[in-house]
């Protein structure tokens, strides 16, 4: 995720618990949806659905983080 910014998200990680909190979610969010879509875990198409909707937001907030802290 957002490889243009992977110095930015390192330093980020390091000092804003915020933006990990944010990040690890959405990571996790990331490895539930894969599990539920490859059958290791059970999940409807609209938990499924819900789950992606609630990490596009996520990555959403991730990215404003990033982008005001390279303004910064």
């Amino acid at each position: 995720m957002f490889p243009e910014y992977r110095d930015l998200i390192t330093q980020l990680k390091g000092h804003d618990h915020h933006f990990t909190r944010l990040f690890d979610k959405h990571n996790e969010l990331d490895q539930q949806i894969k599990n539920m879509e490859s059958h290791i875990a059970s999940g409807s198409a609209v938990e499924i659905e819900n789950l992606k909707k609630e990490k596009l937001q996520l990555k959403d907030q991730l990215y404003a983080i990033l982008q005001k802290a390279q303004a910064a």
